[in-house]
């Protein structure tokens, strides 16, 4: 068995659909009025199409949920946020964790909660790019240090 897609139920599909393709760069793979199939497995389905289907009325969550996508160039992304047709709602604005990934977690119109994060490869090699020993990036990456060494190579 494996996971085919991961399927979220939307208010308004075109909305939807134009927000994914304008901030992710997904494109729409299939079409079936009401129920797109995006690249890298995302679903969007109406509303009223899932509602019919359960026969339950959809009952939105609270941040229990969430899409990841990585992105490594996180200032052109929150500029591109910003230079966005309609305010993005944030869950919170650009932070660093403790293990210096970059993220950013905003909502979709619906209100799903999408997290935005730089790949551990790249942060383990920007941090060794910046004179970090790879025993020093291990330590703050909390990454094994055999995958570090893969990343970066030997010293």
């Amino acid at each position: 068995m494996r996971l085919k897609n991961i399927l979220i139920v939307v208010e308004d599909i075109e909305r939807s659909k134009k927000f994914y393709q304008d901030l992710f760069g997904l494109r729409t793979l299939t079409d079936f009025d009401g129920n797109v199939i995006l690249t890298e497995g995302l679903v969007l389905q109406d509303r009223g199409i899932w509602e019919r289907l359960v026969k339950k009325k959809v009952v939105w969550g609270d941040s229990d949920t969430e899409l990841y996508f990585e992105e490594n160039n996180m200032d052109d992304f929150i500029k591109k946020l910003d230079a966005y047709q309609e305010p993005v709602r944030y869950l919170n604005r650009l932070m660093e964790h403790d293990w210096g990934q970059r993220v950013v977690r905003i909502y979709d119109p619906d209100g799903h909660v999408i997290e935005i994060g730089e790949a551990m490869e790249f942060v383990a090699k920007r941090f060794h790019k910046a004179g970090m020993s790879l025993e020093e990036v291990s330590k703050k990456t909390q990454l094994p240090i055999e995958q570090v060494r893969g990343i970066c190579g030997a010293e």
